[in-house]
């Protein structure tokens, strides 16, 4: 048959119409986030907030109790050890309402009564004892001339004795009821005359050399013991103590490399883990959820130029690291049954990929097998994305 350019162009014709059909039935490629898989070094790191503190601090309180005497130093002076920081001085006398200064006026009533008895005792005690050695004299001349008897002797003797003795004890009663006659007396003398002589005052030093962190107490006040009233502290012994979740300490080490960051100064400062507490303690997050943390403390950063007590920091701790790794973002990772998967982008379409996870940290992860470096991957795929499905990148 002869083709003629009319037949020609109709079947050209034709031809388009069936590819524009054919066109308009396929489904438009479904718009993906991609990125590459890269080869380079992985770390996984457990990122929580800390903050930093003096490592040595030194709360001086009051050994006992007494009138404080206003503190002169302010947060931020510097002492050395064995220096007065202020001194403890006698309490004043406690305010007597009138039935108890009513009372105590009757106590000295009393024991000035007592007194004036006891010396009255005492001054019998004196003429029985004066009688009795005068007896005792007598006796013994009576038997040296042979008219009085042993017997008679021995009782002047012990006549003697006991008056000795009646008088030694009138006089302890009498000493006794001074002391009660002067107490009673001092306790009204107080609130009527000034104390004789310069009150006794207890110095209160510094145990250690050191910076003043806070003056718990500036004002003079009583105190009683155990108050605080300052405390101390080399503000150049820094530590970091940052709260970790327990799941997340049980992978950090000691010396292990700290990354701090987001602390108020340029660049990032490195530090050390120094110590890992043993026990964990329970906090609520700010979701209203317990969670069991542990302190991890961190060695001061070799340029800490900047932090002080109680500053505020975010840590990096360095828990896996491994150099030439397979690196993906963890966007482009999904369970399927008990394995990890992946979407691949070849020629166009969504392949599935089964990889084996290494290890994941915030936003990457590494991976031991399943894509080579240089492919590239779905990040987040919708639930159009399937295996087969033609796909452009956004």
């Amino acid at each position: 048959m002869r083709i003629t350019l009319g037949r020609a162009a109709a079947i050209l014709t034709l031809v388009a119409a069936v590819a524009g059909i054919v066109w308009a039935v396929l489904p438009e490629p479904v718009a993906v986030d991609t990125a590459v898989v890269a080869r380079g070094r992985f770390v996984a790191m457990v990122e929580e907030d800390g903050k930093a503190r003096i490592r040595e601090r030194y709360v001086v309180a009051a050994p006992l109790a007494g009138r404080l005497a206003r503190v002169p130093l302010k947060a931020g002076d510097r002492v050395t050890a064995e220096q007065t920081i202020t001194i403890i001085m006698p309490a004043y006398a406690p305010l007597l309402d009138l039935r108890s200064r009513r009372e105590a006026e009757e106590r000295l009533g009393a024991a000035r009564a007592a007194l004036d008895r006891v010396r009255a005792t005492v001054e019998r005690s004196q003429a029985e004892a004066g009688q009795a050695q005068k007896e005792l004299a007598r006796t013994r001349t009576l038997l040296e001339r042979g008219v009085a008897s042993a017997q008679a002797l021995e009782r002047a003797e012990l006549a003697m004795r006991v008056a000795d003795r009646d008088l030694r004890a009138a006089e302890f009663q009498r000493d006794a009821a001074e002391h009660e006659f002067a107490q009673a007396k001092a306790l009204l003398a107080r609130y009527e005359q000034p104390a004789e002589g310069p009150a006794e005052t207890w110095h209160v030093t510094a145990p250690v050399s050191g910076v003043l962190l806070k003056v718990a107490q500036e004002s003079e006040t009583a105190v009683q013991p155990g108050a605080a009233i300052v405390e101390i502290g080399d503000p150049l012994d820094l530590e970091i103590v940052v709260d970790v979740l327990s799941t997340d300490a049980v992978e950090i080490r000691p010396n292990a490399a700290v990354t701090i960051v987001n602390w108020g100064g340029p660049g990032a400062l490195e530090g050390r883990v120094r110590r890992i507490e043993p026990a964990a303690f329970t906090k609520v997050s700010t979701l209203g959820v317990e969670e069991q943390r542990v302190n991890v403390l961190v060695s001061p950063p070799s340029a800490w130029s900047g932090l002080g007590d109680g500053y505020q920091v975010d840590a990096q701790i360095t828990v896996f690291a491994r150099d030439d790794a397979v690196i993906l973002p963890t966007g482009a990772l999904f369970r399927r049954d008990d394995t990890w998967n992946v979407f691949v982008i070849v020629d166009g379409r969504a392949e599935t990929r089964t990889v084996t996870l290494l290890r994941r940290s915030g936003r990457v992860a590494a991976i031991a097998g399943g894509v080579e470096p240089g492919e590239r991957v779905i990040v987040y795929p919708a639930d159009r994305v399937a295996t087969g499905i033609r796909v452009k990148a956004r």
